[in-house]
């Protein structure tokens, strides 16, 4: 079985030898860019399964790689692990809210950075029971198999965790899902990450479904359904 590829985007050459060390020891094929402007072009030349970038880039930074990356139907199903020195919770959020599946703030745990690439590879493995589904309601359409969703007719573009977000709503239609319970489905993290990384993600879920994003509801204070009108 081949090993799988992750590209790491950091500019500090101590920091970047760190993380390629760490991820070879844990057995992954990792590759290393130096900066924005190499990482896209070595996104568009190779295949690679999850990328761990940056945030704090020279010239083109990693809120905009990772812009970039999302916006390419080519690169934008890749899972992308944001690191960052800065605490501030805005930067965070930006992070999320274009895609990005994670983060880590430096200084960071190698073993931790591990732990949450190996969390996010596995998560977004298809299951064995999942291969032939295909979640159907109204104007919706998820095949799973395939990784795509169709609203309204039309073909909609998912990153891989608003994906696996939507089948997991889907999955539960009609029953209430805490913010905690989804970030420890979805996500595979019980804590670390805020809560308000799933507003961010059910924001931009709804957003590209368009009218059927209105199933997916919002319980203030508890969480979310999804809730179709034909039930």
């Amino acid at each position: 079985m081949p090993k799988q590829k992750i590209l790491a985007v950091e500019d500090d050459k101590n920091i970047s030898r760190l993380i390629v060390y760490n991820l070879e020891k844990a057995g992954f094929d990792c590759k290393a860019a130096m900066s924005g402007e190499e990482a896209l072009s070595m996104a568009q030349k190779e295949s690679f399964d999850l990328i761990v970038l940056d945030l704090m880039l020279p010239k083109l930074d990693g809120l905009e790689v990772c812009r970039i990356l999302k916006q390419d139907k080519e690169s934008q199903k890749i899972p992308v692990v944001m690191l960052t020195a800065k605490g501030e919770e805005v930067d965070r959020v930006v992070g999320l809210e274009l895609g990005a599946d994670d983060y880590i703030v430096k200084p960071f745990s190698p073993r931790e950075l591990v732990l949450r690439v190996k969390a996010i590879l596995r998560r977004n493995e298809p299951k064995k029971e999942e291969k032939a589904g295909v979640l159907t309601t109204e104007n919706l359409t998820v095949d799973i198999e395939r990784h795509k969703v169709v609203a309204q007719k039309k073909e909609v573009e998912l990153t891989a965790m608003e994906f696996r977000l939507l089948v997991t709503l889907m999955e539960r239609r009609g029953r209430v899902q805490s913010r905690d319970r989804l970030l420890e489905d979805v996500w595979g993290i019980t804590s670390d990450i805020d809560t308000r990384t799933v507003d961010t993600h059910i924001k931009r879920l709804r957003s590209k479904l368009g009218r059927a994003g209105n199933l997916i509801k919002t319980l203030r204070n508890v969480g979310y359904k999804f809730e179709a009108n034909d039930e």
